[in-house]
């Protein structure tokens, strides 16, 4: 309710006719009225040249070309193409005049009376000569807008400079000294260019009722198609389940056959679940193509149904523009022109629906798929069968001040002079240290190194601290490096600041390192004519790691032969 008590208009309401929308169109600010009112509303500024809006005061200028509003065809249902119906603003029912009593419907009317008339009353003007120089035309309601607005006066010219219809009293005042015309002669100069329009709109109709066609028939071969795969659809390949599979006992195999047996069955149970898997892929690729199949169907019926309204609205503009071209209203003709006269505008972009479309891409995904498993189990099976058996050699850009690299990188002894390396941030300046230059990530990798004096060896990310002489640059003392500690009294293993002392370990000058990167595990091993494990480690690694080295006298990077040290 309003403040007054009064209930307030209903949405659809006009405000100038303050009845239901009629032909409804929105302009640029936003409020929304009936064509034919808002037409007629504005037609009294046309003399000013500045249209504003009857509810908030906007102004606009030039006068804005008026369009009617189009329902929102997507989230309507589909329906059939009504008739078309007459056009409230170029034709109103009129009654005649002079009817006493119950008023008959005029069939013509006079410019010169102003007045509708039936064909009962209009007959005098055929009949008499008073009424010879009289212009009767077909009834089109809208005697109203014949009168000029200033004057009162029949609009009977043109202003060529206003583009607007005029009455002789304006020739005086308002429009003096511009380019006037008669009615009748602007008419048959715009009248070309309505004929103009009117070809492209029918043009325009041609080429959509192609592509409607070509549309539906896409639509019924996708819908053909939806429905021979939604049986096939519905069947998934079932495989036994895992735990149908059973391990063996060991009591009931031999102690040496026992773990072949075992590792066979559980290779025979992990395939198993991975066909499942797969069969569960391939029930989920289905049910995408499907899914695809009618998001597809639902937008090609969405086009269909704007398609077609927007043929229909062609359609409309087609029948105004026939009529229009045929009445004998000269000012009528006009009046109507701004409008009519605007090429029409695609409101549909063109859409082809292709049939076949959800195929190929679903058919490179699966192949795709079977591509990168393959790949995957090849990788997996290389790791495996073998392991890296890494050449590295030192990154000069590590090392400390005091050491010096020779045999290409391969060995690093400490000196007691400092070197004048060039200054970089990934230099350790705090400790006697230095790191290779190979990333190690994802696979297994092996390596050797002979020492001499105390020395520390094992892995660390690229993140580690390199600045200062404090527990965050040093190898096994903080959360980014893993290490061994090796002396002549003995070995320790060292993270993030714990150790671990280990005076059983057997002592040798070549230590081995095997880092298994997928498996989270670092392992040391002490290396002569025998290899014994001396410690290992295990760890999330998060980043790539990099074999680290601490000083005391010297390092050498042993070169191995590929696989020389599988394990």
């Amino acid at each position: 309710m309003a403040e007054s008590g009064f209930p307030l208009p209903p949405e659809n309401y006009c405000p100038l006719c303050a009845d239901s929308l009629r032909d409804p169109v929105t302009i640029p600010c936003g409020d929304t009225y009936c064509l034919e009112c808002i037409k007629i509303y504005w037609d009294q500024f046309d003399h000013m040249g500045v249209y504003t809006c009857p509810q908030c005061r906007a102004t606009f200028t030039p006068r804005p070309v008026l369009r009617r509003n189009l329902p929102d065809v997507n989230h309507e249902p589909r329906r059939q193409l009504p008739e078309l119906t007459p056009f409230p603003y170029m034709h109103r029912e009129s009654f005649c005049d002079f009817c006493v009593g119950r008023r008959n419907k005029a069939v013509k009317s006079c410019l010169m009376c102003l007045a509708y008339y039936c064909e009962t009353h209009v007959k005098p003007h055929y009949e008499s000569s008073t009424f010879k120089r009289h212009k009767l035309v077909d009834e089109t309601g809208h005697l109203d807008r014949k009168i000029c607005p200033q004057h009162e006066k029949g609009l009977e010219l043109f202003c060529r400079s206003d583009q607007m219809c005029i009455c002789v009293l304006c020739t005086v005042r308002e429009h003096r000294s511009h380019n006037i015309t008669s009615a009748e002669e602007e008419r048959i100069e715009k009248q070309k260019v309505l004929v103009v329009t009117q070809s492209e709109v029918q043009h325009i109709i041609q080429e959509r009722m192609k592509e409607l066609q070509e549309l539906k028939h896409n639509v019924d071969v996708l819908k053909m198609q939806y429905d021979m795969l939604k049986p096939l659809s519905m069947y998934v390949c079932y495989w036994p389940s895992s735990d149908d599979i059973k391990l063996p006992s060991d009591k009931l195999i031999m102690p040496f056959q026992s773990c072949a047996q075992r590792a066979q069955a559980e290779s025979d149970k992990t395939f198993h679940e991975m066909l499942q898997a797969v069969e569960r892929w391939k029930a989920e690729i289905n049910q995408m193509i499907m899914a695809n199949m009618q998001a597809a169907m639902s937008q090609a019926d969405g086009y269909v149904d704007r398609l077609e309204q927007e043929i229909l609205e062609l359609q409309r503009r087609d029948a105004e523009l026939r009529q229009i071209l045929e009445t004998e209203d000269n000012i009528h003709f006009l009046q109507n022109f701004p409008t009519l006269c605007v090429p029409p505008e695609a409101m549909v972009p063109k859409v082809l629906i292709n049939p076949q479309f959800s195929f190929g891409e679903m058919s490179k995904t699966a192949t795709e798929m079977k591509e990168n498993l393959d790949d995957i189990c090849k990788k997996e099976l290389s790791k495996i069968s073998k392991t890296d058996s890494c050449k590295m050699s030192f990154d000069p850009n590590t090392v400390y001040k005091e050491l010096v690299l020779s045999d290409g990188n391969q060995r690093v002894t400490r000196k007691k002079t400092i070197q004048f390396y060039p200054d970089h941030p990934e230099r350790f300046d705090g400790f006697s240290q230095a790191l290779c230059k190979e990333p190690l990530t994802g696979f297994r990798f092996y390596w050797e190194a002979e020492w001499s004096g105390e020395f520390s060896i094992g892995v660390a990310y690229k993140s580690i601290s390199r600045k200062g002489k404090n527990s965050h640059s040093l190898l096994g003392y903080n959360d980014k490096s893993w290490s061994l500690l090796c002396s002549d009294s003995g070995y320790s293993a060292w993270h993030n600041k714990v150790d671990q002392d280990l005076p059983d370990a057997p002592r040798a000058t070549r230590i081995g390192v095997y880092l298994d990167y997928a498996g989270n595990t670092v392992a040391f091993y002490s290396v002569s004519e025998t290899m014994d494990v001396i410690h290992r480690f295990k760890a999330q690694f998060s980043e790539p790691l990099y074999a680290g080295f601490g000083v005391g006298s010297s390092v050498t990077l042993c070169q191995l032969k590929p696989n020389s040290r599988p394990y």
